[in-house]
């Protein structure tokens, strides 16, 4: 028998809010941290107001990870709640929480640190805004502090998500067989197009209908927006699409894997691509005020986007004509190829988002 017991160990309790908004982005991004929070010891209650998307998305849920609806009443009191892209916790949560906050203060214990986890962006604003507090003055949550916290692609930022396995599943990952199991060709180019209604749609359609000695397309496209964006549009024989079902997140990263070009939209897949080391275009979330003009120039500027890929994503996201899409060659493929295991490169020397976020959050407890 040992001489003494140890004392048990404080588990870290995080609590990670989620209003979805539309197209899947928001909890794709909130799963994502959640699971990999669980994969490194963190107790995690995802609190969602619509979880169905995860009966696709994560059919296996993850180890530590529990899901409730948003407005789920307060039980225990965590260490840690992040409101994921400015969405508020409920207020009888934040009172509560305030109240244990005070009692903490009282008897010298550890504070609840509540974080905004803002969306991802290039803008300079983003350096400048990383890390900075906002006191509460009134509302339920009077007294506290939320921390802003801002993903982002510069050491001045808090980085991007990626898994500690991911490099791991990325070398284990049988990219032959994947593409043969859908029908591709060792000779094709495989495209997946997971999109909005990008204008230059027909245009890219029409290009890669016309097959060459040195080109041969294969269209992979993912459910929803995309199969319905195809759906409506003409385009020349012989482009004979293949239609993806639904697919969870580790199946969604296999097929960024396979492919030789990755046409993607939103925050969660653009991340996705980058890590995928394989060319990709992003369709940016349009806003009625084309405020996500400057957002995706300032990405750009980042990437070191060569003139071609600069053109097709302004063709693609409506800032220039259509008719200005550049044509996909075998050498352009390169180019952006190059660029993006570049990019992928500079990333990969920084720190992840989680690995920034635990000891910000145990700093400011």
């Amino acid at each position: 028998m040992p001489d003494c017991l140890a004392a048990p160990q404080h588990r870290p309790q995080w609590d990670i809010f989620c209003q979805v908004i539309d197209n899947f982005g928001d909890i794709g991004v909130c799963w994502r941290l959640a699971a990999e929070l669980g994969a490194r010891g963190i107790q995690v209650t995802l609190r969602i107001d619509d979880a169905s998307a995860l009966a696709w998305m994560a059919p296996q849920g993850a180890p530590n990870v529990r899901v409730c609806s948003y407005d789920t009443v307060y039980a225990a009191h965590p260490d840690v709640v992040i409101e994921a892209f400015g969405c508020e916790a409920p207020a009888p949560y934040l009172h509560a929480l305030a109240q244990h906050h005070v009692q903490c203060q009282q008897a010298r214990q550890p504070l609840p640190v509540l974080i905004n986890l803002e969306y991802l962006s290039a803008e300079d604003y983003v350096e400048r805004c990383h890390r900075l507090p906002s006191r509460i003055m009134a509302g339920p949550a009077a007294g506290m502090t939320r921390w802003f916290f801002y993903p982002g692609f510069t050491e001045r930022t808090g980085g991007l998500l990626r898994e500690q396995a991911l490099a791991q599943r990325q070398a284990q990952f049988d990219r032959t067989a994947w593409r043969t199991a859908h029908g591709i060709q060792a000779q094709d180019c495989a495209i997946s197009l997971f999109c909005y209604e990008p204008t230059a749609l027909p245009q890219l359609l029409q290009q890669i209908s016309a097959p060459a000695p040195d080109w041969h397309p294969a269209l992979i496209v993912t459910p929803g927006r995309a199969t319905a964006a195809v759906q409506s549009t003409a385009w020349a024989a012989p482009l004979t699409p293949i239609y993806l079902p639904t697919r969870s997140q580790p199946e969604f990263d296999e097929m960024l894997w396979a492919c030789d070009l990755n046409l993607v939209r939103g925050e969660d897949s653009l991340v996705r691509a980058l890590w995928a080391g394989q060319p990709f275009v992003w369709h940016i979330y349009p806003q009625h005020d084309n405020a996500h003009h400057a957002k995706l120039d300032a990405f750009l500027d980042w990437l070191q986007a060569p003139a071609s890929l600069r053109a097709f994503h302004h063709a693609w996201n409506g800032i220039a004509d259509a008719a200005t899409l550049p044509a996909i060659t075998p050498a352009l493929l390169q180019e952006w190829r190059d660029c993006a295991l570049q990019a992928r490169a500079n990333l990969l020397v920084q720190s992840d988002l989680i690995a920034q976020l635990q000891p910000f959050a145990a700093e400011k407890s």
